[in-house]
C-alpha cells in the first residue's frame, strides 16, 4: 500500500520539478513509511511513497519497463498477481521482481486498458508512456483506493489524496457551495466531486487518459445489478457459490510477506473474516478490537467469544472519551475533506494498535451494501406498507414522535423514529439517504445563511442520486438502492473512513467482501435472498450457519458508532463551544449562528437529540480552520 502523486509538464514547465514532486510527496509519508521514489523527465514528474507487502526487496517504484518506455507509480494490491504472471511468462515475458507491480505494468503494456478488467484487488495507479507522450490514470472497481486530479493551466496534476495535489503551484482552494450542501445532506462528497470547485476524484471503476491536449474518462466496470434478478439456483446453490467465493476471497487477501490480521467486531461479517481466514493459516490469526465503557455500545464480549472458538491472538482495547477528545483534532487533521461519520473515531484507534502488531488487516467492510444489512433496508419495506396512511395520518405520527421522551443511549427509540418520519413522503432513493445522512432541506435552509442559499438556490444535494439512478438503468426500487447504496455511501462513506483512518496508521485494509467475483455474483442473486421479510443478509447468515454461534449470526445490527449524543453533552461540550461559537461561525458566513446556538441549547437540555447535526457542523468547522 502506498501513496502516489504527479505532474504533466507539457506546456508549462515547473522549476525544479524533481523538488517539487518531491515535496508533494512529502504529505504522503503516512501511506508509505518504507521508502520513497521519484521520476522525471522533459513532460512528467512521478512520486511514490512506499508501504512494503509484496517482494519487500524488489518492488520499489516508480517501476521501468524495461527499455525504459514506461513508468508506473502505484498504490494497492493486485491479489491475482501470481496467476496473471504465470498467463504473462506463457507467452514469452520475462520478470525481473516478484511484485504485483511489475506484473501489472507488463499486462498493461500487453493489452492497454482492457488489462485492468483481468484484475483482481484495489488499485489506483499512473503509467506514463515516453514515447507516446501520454499518461494512463486509473481506479479499481470499488474504490478502495483514493486518486485526485485537476487540470491546470493546461496541465494534469494527480495524487493519492488532496493535500498533496494542493502544494502544486497556483492550484485553486475556491470552496465548492455545493459540495458544501452534499456534505450536510450526506455527511461525505460523492465523487467526482470535492470540497473544491476544479478538484475532482476519479469515480470507481475508470481510467484517465492525457495526452497534453485531450482529457478522456472512460467507464470500464459497473456494479452489475439488476430488475428483480432470477438466477436459476436454489437457495442452497447461492449460499454454496456465496461461501466458496468469499473462501477465495479471503485466501487471495492472506497473500502477503508480511503478516496478516483481522479486525473482529463480533458481528457477522468480521465473525465470517475471522472463520474463513483461520482455516487458511498455519499459525494462529491476530484479531483485533476496540470497544466502550458506556455498555449499549460496547460488543466485546461478541469479538471475545468468536475469537475464543478459533483460538484467535486477541488484542481489544477501550476507547474512553477522553481518549476521543485526544484523538479528535489528530484524525479530522488528516482528513483533505468535510467527512462526518463519527466511527472514523473508532476505526482510527482500531488501525493504530492494530499497526503496532501487523502491516496488513482484513476487514468485514461491503457485506452490508452487498446483502442489505442495514436497518434502513428494514425501514424502506415497512414505508411501502405504510405508503396506504393518508398525509394527515402521517402528520400525526410526526406530531407524537416529536412528544417522545429524549434519550441518549444508542439507537434510542426517539432517534430512530425520528429518522424514519423524516424520509416521509419522498421518493425512495432519497429517503433512503435521507436515513443515512444527516440535514434535510428545511433545516439546510436555517442553518446556510443567506447569501450561501442564494447561490446554491438553483442547485439540487441530491443530484448524484438522479444521475445514478438514470445510469443504473434500473425500475425496481430496491435495486435502486442497492445499487445507489454501494455507488455513494459504500465508496464516498465507508471506503474513504476505512483507507484514511487505516493509513494515516500506516495499515493496510483488504475488503474480500468487495472481490468484485462475488460482488458480480450477489449481484444476480434474487432481493429475497438478501432481504427475507425483515431479516436482513439472509443468504450470508445462511451460508455461514454451521462456522458461526447462533448468538452472533442472530444479533440485531449494531454498528461501529460511538456514544456520540453524550459525548457532545459533556466530554466535547468546550470543544464544541471553541468550534461553533458565534464569533467563529460569522468569520466564514457560512452558517447561521443562531440556528447553530439553538440546536446545541436544544441538545444540550435534553429538549431534542441532534448529534447528527451537531457533529456535521462541528467536523466542518474543524475541516475549515485547517484548511484556511
Amino acid at each position: 500500500m502506498c501513496g502516489i502523486v504527479g505532474f504533466t509538464t507539457y506546456k508549462k514547465s515547473v522549476a525544479d520539478s524533481e523538488s517539487r514532486v518531491r515535496t508533494m510527496s512529502f504529505p504522503l509519508a503516512h501511506r508509505g513509511p518504507d521508502g520513497e521514489g521519484y521520476y522525471v523527465d522533459e513532460e512528467m514528474a512521478l512520486g511514490h511513497r512506499r508501504l512494503s507487502i509484496i517482494d519487500v526487496e524488489g518492488g520499489s517504484q516508480p517501476m521501468s519497463s524495461q527499455g525504459g518506455r514506461y513508468q508506473i507509480v502505484y498504490n494497492g494490491e493486485i491479489y491475482n498477481y501470481i496467476e496473471l504472471r504465470k498467463k504473462l511468462e506463457v507467452k514469452g515475458l520475462v520478470f525481473r521482481t516478484q511484485s504485483d507491480t511489475e506484473v501489472l505494468l507488463q499486462h498493461f503494456i500487453l493489452s492497454g486498458a482492457d488489462s485492468l478488467l483481468a484484475l483482481n484487488g484495489m488499485f489506483a495507479f499512473a503509467i506514463w508512456d515516453r514515447q507516446e507522450k501520454k499518461l494512463f490514470l486509473a481506479r479499481d472497481r470499488i474504490g478502495i483506493k483514493p486518486l485526485y486530479y485537476t487540470l491546470h493551466e493546461g496541465e494534469l496534476i494527480f495524487a493519492s489524496e488532496l493535500k498533496s495535489l494542493l502544494l502544486f503551484p497556483g492550484v485553486h482552494r475556491e470552496l465548492s457551495l455545493l459540495s458544501l450542501s452534499r456534505f450536510l445532506s450526506l455527511s461525505y462528497i460523492p465523487a467526482p466531486h470535492t470540497i473544491f470547485d476544479h478538484i475532482h476524484k476519479l469515480e470507481p471503476g475508470a481510467y484517465l487518459e492525457f495526452d497534453g491536449d485531450t482529457l478522456q474518462k472512460n467507464t470500464y466496470w459497473d456494479i452489475p445489478l439488476a430488475d428483480k434478478p432470477v438466477t436459476g439456483q436454489t437457495l442452497d446453490e447461492c449460499a454454496e457459490q456465496v461461501r466458496s467465493l468469499l473462501s477465495d476471497a479471503v485466501c487471495k487477501r492472506l497473500r502477503s510477506d508480511v503478516p496478516v490480521g483481522v479486525f473482529l467486531s463480533g458481528g457477522i461479517d468480521s465473525s465470517t473474516m475471522v472463520a474463513l481466514a483461520a482455516q487458511k493459516v498455519s499459525s494462529p490469526l491476530h484479531t483485533f478490537s476496540v470497544g466502550f465503557e458506556e455498555s449499549s455500545y460496547d460488543e466485546s464480549s461478541y469479538a471475545r467469544e468468536v475469537a475464543k472458538l478459533y483460538q484467535t491472538e486477541h488484542h481489544h482495547e477501550i476507547l474512553s472519551s477522553n481518549r476521543a477528545l485526544d484523538l479528535l483534532p489528530e484524525v479530522m487533521k488528516g482528513l483533505d475533506e468535510p467527512f462526518a461519520d463519527a466511527s472514523i473515531l473508532p476505526t482510527y484507534l482500531l488501525s493504530r494498535f492494530t499497526s503496532n502488531h501487523v502491516k496488513v488487516c482484513l476487514g468485514g467492510d461491503g457485506s452490508d451494501e452487498l446483502f442489505a444489512g442495514y436497518p434502513s433496508f428494514q425501514a424502506h419495506k415497512l414505508m411501502e406498507k405504510l405508503s396506504f396512511l393518508p398525509t394527515t395520518w402521517r402528520n400525526q405520527l410526526n406530531r407524537l414522535v416529536r412528544r417522545l421522551p429524549v434519550s441518549h443511549q444508542y439507537a434510542s427509540v426517539e432517534f430512530l423514529l425520528q429518522q424514519f418520519i423524516k424520509g416521509s413522503g419522498i421518493s425512495p432513493e432519497i429517503r433512503f439517504f435521507m436515513w443515512m445522512g444527516v440535514f434535510s432541506n428545511e433545516q439546510k435552509n436555517h442553518l446556510l445563511t443567506e447569501p450561501v442559499r442564494e447561490q446554491i438556490l438553483r442547485e439540487n444535494p441530491f443530484g448524484d442520486i438522479i444521475d445514478y439512478v438514470r445510469q443504473s438503468r434500473l425500475i425496481s426500487d430496491f435495486e435502486r438502492i442497492l445499487y445507489l447504496c454501494m455507488k455513494m455511501y459504500l465508496q464516498d462513506g465507508i471506503l474513504v473512513k476505512v483507507d484514511r483512518a487505516s493509513m494515516a496508521n500506516s495499515l493496510e485494509v483488504r475488503v474480500p467482501f468487495l472481490d468484485h467475483t462475488l460482488v458480480e455474483f450477489v449481484s444476480g442473486i434474487h432481493t429475497g435472498y438478501k432481504l427475507k421479510g425483515l431479516t436482513t443478509k439472509y443468504i450470508l447468515k445462511y451460508a455461514v450457519r454451521d462456522l458461526l454461534p447462533r448468538r452472533i449470526i442472530k444479533r440485531r445490527k449494531a454498528g461501529f458508532m460511538i456514544p456520540l449524543a453524550k459525548w457532545i453533552e459533556h466530554d466535547l461540550r468546550g470543544f464544541i463551544e471553541e468550534h461553533c461559537s458565534m464569533s467563529a461561525l460569522e468569520e466564514d458566513g457560512l452558517f447561521n449562528p443562531v440556528y447553530v446556538r439553538t440546536l446545541l441549547d436544544e441538545h444540550f437540555q435534553h429538549k431534542r437529540d441532534h448529534r447528527k447535526l451537531i457533529w456535521t457542523i462541528l467536523c466542518f468547522q474543524i475541516w475549515r480552520h485547517h484548511y484556511r
